[in-house]
């Protein structure tokens, strides 16, 4: 083989390598769309304590971000009464994701016991690379802004929800898990989104729904301890609608439950 005919092979195969990454980190959107509304009750578990704790939602709308057609997706947490005494949630997230399920901006402000805290990162797709620009503040003061870039798919807490939906669990055993990227503050870390199994539960609109039980893991190799970044029972159907979201806190949990919907797509 001579050297002309090597070079063309070579800048061949990494424009194929090119396209796969594309390819991967491109979904078809099957589960949801533009006007999708969920209300949640929440609950907060902290030791012995299991009390209801407030509501919380789920939204999805078609948006413009930047010139693009985009789904904007945002989560409302607010705790009150007795759990909202002992320890506040006030959290907003905001993701903006493309018609790919891509994240493009992930934004969180927090309020969470004596803290507030904006988190904000922005994706940027430039040939097989991702940019992140990943900013924290912390109770009115810079953590860290800085700029990450990688050659995986990667996700942020809220971006991940959209792709969890879409994801073919046909054939999956309890223990089976699949590996994606995840963005934690300024870092990108290996994630596994776990298989549990299927089960029925009640929700709080007294409707009994088949569900697919997941949990995402973050497993650093700067850590020696796995962390539980997420736990999620979704509907067993077309709309993979978020029946239950577990979300760990700096103290307990939170347990969002769903109450009512409106606008699912199918």
């Amino acid at each position: 083989m001579n050297k002309k005919n090597s070079v063309i092979i070579i800048l061949l195969l990494s424009f194929f390598g090119f396209l796969q990454m594309n390819a991967q980190c491109k979904l078809t959107n099957k589960a949801f769309s533009s006007g999708e509304e969920i209300q949640y009750d929440l609950y907060f578990s902290y030791g012995f304590l299991n009390a209801r704790a407030g509501k919380g939602s789920l939204s999805v709308t078609e948006a413009n971000y930047r010139g693009q057609n985009a789904y904007k997706t945002v989560m409302m947490l607010n705790t009150s009464g007795l759990a909202g005494n002992l320890y506040t949630v006030n959290d907003t997230l905001t993701s903006y994701i493309d018609m790919y399920l891509r994240p493009l901006l992930f934004t969180k402000e927090a309020f969470e016991g004596k803290d507030y805290s904006v988190e904000r990162q922005t994706f940027t797709y430039t040939g097989d690379k991702v940019n992140i620009r990943a900013i924290r503040h912390w109770n009115g003061e810079e953590r860290f802004d800085e700029v990450v870039t990688t050659d995986e798919c990667t996700y942020d807490y809220l971006s991940i929800l959209p792709y969890v939906r879409n994801l073919d669990y046909t054939g999956m055993k309890s223990g089976d898990r699949k590996y994606i990227q995840f963005i934690s503050g300024r870092r990108p870390v290996n994630m596994y989104i776990n298989f549990l199994g299927n089960s029925s539960i009640k929700a709080n609109n007294g409707v009994e729904y088949e569900v697919i039980n997941i949990s995402m893991t973050i497993h650093d190799d700067s850590f020696t301890d796995q962390k539980e970044a997420l736990k999620a029972s979704i509907t067993n159907d077309a709309n993979r609608t978020p029946v239950i979201i577990d979300t760990n806190l700096k103290i307990g949990s939170v347990r969002a439950v769903l109450r009512k919907i409106k606008g699912v797509r199918h």
